[in-house]
């Protein structure tokens, strides 16, 4: 499965944004995988962070191949050595667990999440241990596919907006002008940017000032 839109989000971008509208033609559409499972999401992340992209989908294999489906019944049903012996951290094990107990015992409901404004859906990912704003931004923007997600600390966010414009930085304001520009389809946007800090667009540089050695 792949995040979802089409020509109604990029026609709108194009219209609010020239520079942008040429980059979405030069690109194509993109194909960025999205799990619409909530619970797995969250492992996966939890797994990720702070290792390669290559190390995560190596654990998240060797996850799948011990449990199959993963919920919190099958987590549970694993030992905190069991989980650990993947390939993954202590540290990372209790998160998992942490998550999985509260999703059993109903303490996170994550149907809730659904109806909740994106505001509130942060605070509520951001309270569970081992997760943080950016994690539950990439969870809402992969998994629940929210429409509106340009997240201010991502520093690829960041290089594809000075690639794109031409500037040497992107300050608060300066951010807050383009985010509120693509709003409310600020997730394609984001696809976009990210595929021009990738290198998708041949010869296009980034004018940051070079940092001195």
């Amino acid at each position: 499965m792949y995040f979802e839109y089409g020509e109604k989000e990029t026609d709108y971008l194009k219209s609010r944004d020239k520079k942008l509208g040429e980059a979405i033609d030069r690109i194509g559409h993109i194909y960025r995988k999205a799990d619409p499972d909530l619970f797995s999401s969250v492992i996966h992340h939890i797994i990720g962070q702070q290792i390669s992209t290559a190390a995560q989908e190596t654990i998240w294999k060797r996850l799948t191949h011990k449990v199959g489906i993963v919920n919190a019944d099958t987590l549970l049903s694993m030992s905190r050595e069991d989980l650990q012996s993947i390939g993954t951290t202590f540290k990372k094990v209790d998160y998992m667990r942490d998550f999985a107990e509260k999703v059993k015992t109903g303490t996170f409901d994550m149907d809730a999440l659904k109806s909740m404004t994106d505001e509130e859906v942060i605070r509520q990912l951001s309270s569970l241990k081992g997760l943080g704003q950016w994690t539950a931004e990439m969870i809402m923007t992969f998994s629940m596919q929210r429409p509106d997600i340009v997240r201010c600390g991502d520093l690829a966010i960041h290089r594809g907006m000075r690639m794109l414009y031409r500037h040497r930085k992107i300050d608060a304001v300066t951010f807050r002008r383009y985010r509120k520009r693509y709003s409310p389809y600020g997730s394609v946007a984001s696809l976009y940017l990210w595929a021009i800090a990738g290198g998708a667009i041949p010869g296009l540089t980034d004018p940051a000032p070079k940092r001195k050695s």
